[in-house]
């Protein structure tokens, strides 16, 4: 038994350090992201009250079907409600009825409200899809964001760990006398300088983190990590499309061109459904009801009266009426012709906005190729820089072991050093974060592959 309940702890030690050492793709964190997101829950049950309400336009067709009943007593003078006549007594009565209405016509404005409940759940589909995309977005930055944040700490351990070096030899130089003591202190400086900054980026992908566990709705950020490994400039080929053409296949396939379109077509509807006030209505009506009195008296077969049960008197005293009602608009104030207008006015700022969001798209689409072809030169332009910083550094190094450079300038260049490879980073994953921006607005899902 003992032996049974430790290797079950240990399984389930196992399990939790498994969980706790867990890191997550991109692919994960988006799916994770957009699953759990508060804002959409948020519009996953706006998007149910809209096909509420797109029953309920559906419930206006179909006939009302009320019924209805009343029971009274009454002392002294009253009329018989079954037969009309005058009594002075104490009368209990009791009234029942079923009423059926339905309206056949009013303009179709109940037809016009259901097809504009079926558009607004669509419309309402597109908004949260479109919140989804941009959930999609946002993971992906603060994803990319820790990967550039993580890059450049590995790039300040190694630059610390050369000038580890650097400082070791430095010293037994000092000592044997061959430097002077100023050299040593000069790089002590830069080590000191590394180590500091080798703090601020552990701080920077700590934060980072955070921020995209805050994006996931994930509060515990210390077990909280991504996937390592060295990304480099992913192949593309949407860079071979223009401009023009990844706007016109945006159009296409864009949840928020979509819905924006979808509000043109609600204020359209909005607007027949006004109009339609401006008709006549008409609707149809059918009652079935019957009543009881207790001082209810009727002749028998032998002229003598008698008060009938509760029963006979609701098969006597029963009755239908049916007909129709035709209600013709003429005068309310105004109130109708308003309304037209409104409806009017929101079609047109909506059909300006559909308009603006178009150009929004485009402009931010053009935005995005250029800074795709800008951070791309500029990663070509920081690694050729490196390159020759580092072939510069080496020459530099050379010098200062021979005493033919002071560490003053020993450390200049290898500052130097630090700060092209630091732009490298900067500048890689910054246009890989352009790049996804692009190939999403083409149509591509975002991926690191």
């Amino acid at each position: 038994m003992k032996f049974k309940l430790t290797a079950i702890l240990l399984v389930l030690t196992i399990g939790w350090a498994t969980a706790q050492q867990k890191k997550w793709t991109l692919e994960e964190c988006v799916a994770y992201a957009v699953e759990n997101n508060l804002s959409v829950e948020q519009f996953e049950l706006d998007l149910e009250n809209v096909k509420i309400d797109k029953k309920d336009a559906l419930g206006d067709l179909l006939p009302s079907l009320n019924a209805s009943a009343s029971a009274s007593s009454n002392t002294g003078f009253s009329i018989n409600p079954t037969n009309n006549l005058p009594t002075n007594s104490t009368a209990f009565n009791f009234n029942g009825s079923i009423t059926a209405g339905i309206t056949l016509y009013n303009g179709l404005q109940n037809i016009r409200a259901v097809n504009r409940a079926k558009m607004a759940a669509i419309s309402s589909q597109y908004r949260l899809d479109n919140l989804k995309d941009d959930i999609r977005l946002n993971v992906a930055d603060a994803y990319l964001q820790i990967l550039s944040n993580k890059e450049a700490l590995k790039v300040s351990k190694a630059q610390y760990a050369v000038t580890e070096q650097d400082l070791k030899r430095t010293k037994e130089l000092v000592e044997s006398g061959v430097v002077p003591k100023g050299d040593l202190l000069e790089i002590e400086a830069t080590a000191a300088n590394q180590e500091q900054q080798i703090v601020n980026n552990e701080s920077l992908v700590l934060i980072s983190r955070i921020n995209l566990a805050q994006l996931l709705q994930i509060t515990d950020y210390e077990n909280f990590d991504v996937t390592d490994g060295a990304f480099e400039i992913p192949l593309s080929d949407v860079l071979n499309n223009s401009p023009k053409s990844i706007f016109a296949k945006a159009l296409e396939f864009r949840n928020d061109i979509k819905f924006s379109k979808s509000n043109v077509e609600l204020a359209e509807k909005d607007l027949q459904i006004a109009k339609g006030a401006y008709a006549p209505t008409l609707s149809g009506f059918f009652q079935y009801g019957s009543r009881y009195s207790d001082v209810t008296e009727i002749p028998d077969s032998n002229g003598v009266y008698y008060t009938p049960s509760f029963k006979d008197q609701l098969w006597v005293f029963d009755g239908i009426s049916y007909g129709v009602q035709l209600s013709v608009p003429i005068f309310n104030g105004w109130g109708t012709r308003n309304n037209v207008t409104r409806s009017k006015i929101t079609l047109e700022k909506s059909r300006l906005q559909f308009e603006q969001d178009k150009l929004d798209l485009e402009t931010t689409i053009n935005q995005a190729y250029v800074d795709v072809t800008t951070f791309y030169k500029s990663y070509v332009a920081a690694e050729k820089t490196l390159e020759a910083r580092r072939l510069a550094f080496e020459y530099s190094k050379e010098r200062f072991d021979v005493g033919l450079m002071n560490s003053f300038e020993y450390s200049q260049a290898q500052s130097r050093v630090d700060n092209a490879e630091a732009d490298v980073v900067r500048t890689k994953y910054a246009y890989i974060f352009r790049l996804k921006i692009l190939e999403f607005y083409f149509g591509i899902p975002i991926t690191l592959n």
